[in-house]
């Protein structure tokens, strides 16, 4: 018998709340049923700034006006963690997994998904490893990438942010993830200072990124059909 999957799905370039709707919508669609499978939706945003359930008005150093004047959307969401940014050329991976089919476990899941990712990015030459106390993915004292996860039912929803080949200049904005004096790097930065001369491509970390999730949940990747686009942008009754 073949293993459960996981349908990988693209969505380009998209609005930070056109994603966030879909991935509502397909968390409420798993939890039902409807989505037999566990789901990827793999995105990048133009820059915006999220503020999760943790968030302190300290880490945010901008204020809405001057974040507007710069082009950076500013948005509440119901995720775990504290502020995060996104922009263009940053892998945002949407995770909508059904946890009954794995481990009940909120905690083994972020440690999946850190895993993941240190896996993930190792062909790029990446040697990225976990710091005791902090959720997230480093390279010695600098910051991958960022994680942040909601769950109803055992469904969750959001995910990671890895830093690809992004310039990383909206972050000067906030107190990255809450964490006074951390840099922030990205698989490009970290790729080239190992010495490895090959280019660094999004489409190439995405892929890697999503067969190393397949991987630590015992999953099968396979790019998700058609259907499931179409059943996410369904209009409900």
């Amino acid at each position: 018998m073949s293993a459960p999957q996981l349908q990988v799905l693209d969505l380009g370039v998209l609005p930070f709340t056109a994603a966030l709707a879909l991935q509502r919508r397909a968390a409420v669609l798993r939890i039902s049923g409807e989505l037999p499978e566990d789901l990827l939706l793999h995105v990048q945003h133009p820059p915006v700034v999220t503020l999760g359930r943790g968030f302190k008005a300290a880490h945010l150093l901008s204020s809405p006006e001057v974040l507007a004047a710069h082009g950076v959307e500013l948005h509440e969401v119901e995720r775990g963690g504290d502020i995060t940014v996104h922009e263009p050329g940053q892998l945002v991976g949407y995770l909508v997994l059904d946890l009954k089919r794995h481990r009940k476990d909120l905690h083994w899941f972020l440690r999946q998904v850190e895993q993941a990712i240190i896996d993930g990015v190792a062909p790029f030459g990446v040697v990225a490893s976990r710091r005791a106390g902090l959720t997230g993915v480093w390279v010695d004292d600098r910051k991958l990438a960022s994680i942040g996860v909601h769950a109803r039912d055992w469904v969750t929803w959001h995910g990671f942010a890895l830093n690809v080949t992004n310039d990383l200049t909206t972050f000067a904005h906030t107190v990255p993830c809450g964490i006074a004096g951390v840099t922030m790097t990205s698989v490009a930065r970290e790729s080239a200072q190992s010495g490895r001369d090959v280019p660094v491509r999004l489409s190439e970390v995405a892929a890697s990124v999503a067969e190393s999730v397949a991987a630590v949940f015992a999953l099968d990747v396979v790019r998700a059909p058609e259907s499931v686009l179409a059943s996410l942008t369904a209009e409900t009754p």
